[in-house]
Formats: C-alpha cells, sequence, structure tokens
C-alpha cells in the first residue's frame, strides 16, 4: 500500500508484516504435517537470493489476502533462524485447494526497491458512462493489468474514467498512460473495457412470442395433414 508523506512529499510503500518459519523438510508428506499444523509451506527466492523453504501460519497469510488480495502485495518478511532480520518481498503465487478452500502453497520473492518488477494491478471503472444513462452496461473484460515499475511506484489500482464512453465505445491499453514511472507491457492491443448495448425485454417478449405462434402453426399444419391423410 502507497501513502504520501507531507512531511518529505514522498510517495512511501507500506510494508505489511508477515512472520515466518524456516523449514528443513520437502515433498508431498512433509507438506502435508505443515498444514497440518495450521501452516501454509512457502518458499522464498530472488535474483540474488537462494531459495529459503519457509512456513506461514495459514490465519497470518488468510487475513493479509482477505484484506489485500493475492498480488501485488509487499511484505516485510521476518523468519525466525533467518540470516536476515527482515527481507522485503512481494507476494508472488498462492495455490490453493479451490474444493477444500485450503492454502497450498505460497511463493515470496524477494525484491529490490531499486530496481523493476512485474506486477498484476487491478482495474477499476470509475464515473457514470453516457452509454449506462441510456441503458447499456460496463462490460471490464480485463480486471488485472501487468505493470512494471518500481516497488514505490506500483499503483494500487488502475482507474479508468468511463464517463464519456457511449454504447458501442471501447478502451484499449494503447490509450492508458500511468505516467514516465510505470509501463504496462503488451505486444497485441486488447481490449480493457466496453460499454454494451442493454439487453431489450421487448424484443426477448417478440422473440417467445414469435416461437409460440411459430409452434401453433406448426401444430396446426400437422394436424391439417393428419386429418387429409385420414379423409384420403
Amino acid at each position: 500500500m502507497l501513502h504520501f508523506d507531507a512531511d518529505t512529499e514522498e510517495t512511501i510503500l507500506e510494508l505489511i508484516d508477515l512472520k515466518a518459519e524456516l523449514r528443513q523438510g520437502k515433498g508431498k508428506t512433509h507438506a502435508r504435517a505443515v498444514r497440518k499444523n495450521n501452516a501454509v509451506p512457502a518458499v522464498l527466492y530472488g535474483a540474488n537470493t537462494e531459495p529459503i523453504k519457509l512456513s506461514v501460519d495459514v490465519s497470518d497469510l488468510g487475513k493479509i489476502i482477505r484484506e489485500n488480495g493475492s498480488s501485488g502485495v509487499f511484505l516485510k518478511l521476518k523468519a525466525a533462524g533467518d540470516k536476515k532480520p527482515a527481507r522485503t518481498v512481494v507476494l508472488k503465487e498462492v495455490q490453493m485447494d479451490t474444493f477444500d478452500l485450503e492454502y497450498l502453497h505460497v511463493d515470496f520473492h524477494e525484491i529490490d526497491m531499486s530496481e523493476t518488477l512485474t506486477v498484476s494491478v487491478p482495474v477499476e471503472a470509475v464515473g457514470e458512462a453516457k452509454g449506462v444513462v441510456e441503458g447499456g452496461m460496463v462490460q471490464v473484460i480485463r480486471r488485472e493489468l501487468d505493470v512494471v515499475c518500481r516497488p514505490a511506484d506500483v499503483p494500487e489500482v488502475i482507474e479508468i474514467d468511463v464517463t464519456a464512453l457511449e454504447i458501442g465505445d471501447s478502451v484499449h491499453v494503447n490509450e492508458l498512460d500511468l505516467g514516465e514511472d510505470v509501463e504496462i507491457p503488451y505486444e497485441v492491443e486488447f481490449t480493457i473495457l466496453t460499454i454494451v448495448p442493454p439487453t431489450s425485454e421487448e424484443e426477448e417478449e417478440v422473440d417467445e412470442e414469435g416461437v409460440v405462434e411459430d409452434a401453433e402453426a406448426a401444430g396446426e399444419a400437422e394436424e391439417a395433414t393428419e386429418e387429409q391423410g385420414a379423409g384420403e
């Protein structure tokens, strides 16, 4: 999370504290044992960091994800027994068992505050579009976008003002400008959101009536054919 310091007139990256434990075991049996102790197996890695196996408390991790999501979350990770008292990391990946809603594994990436990294940032439409006033609807196609920047420049959300958009209008990735410090990498120009036309209830009713009328007409034709055949 970012906040503006009025005294220094600088934007400061706030780190969320998370405690961890070093672990030595490996394999599925070890991972299951960790999860039985209300913890989640994790690994810490980075460009200049040898992979370190960790475990984090499941309730601590769950609270962070509920309040901040699971992408682009910056943490001050303190692992008992680690040679460093604390590490600045980003929550890179969370694996879940969607059936049991259980955290299976977590990846942390140690970062250098002076170097750029790629982070997924949520997209949010702001304002009331002209097309919505006319009965249309905002359809967000890309709910997250990857950005490349330094940790302190990562936006919490990418806001797109849709006020001037009419039905049929769209916003494409090449139209976004997040400033010189934040880059959105893309090779293909894709649509982020669009204003779709309303679904007409009258048209649906007409279609349904037409189907009924067609069915009745078909039934009458079939009865006439049967009567004609019986007369012959």
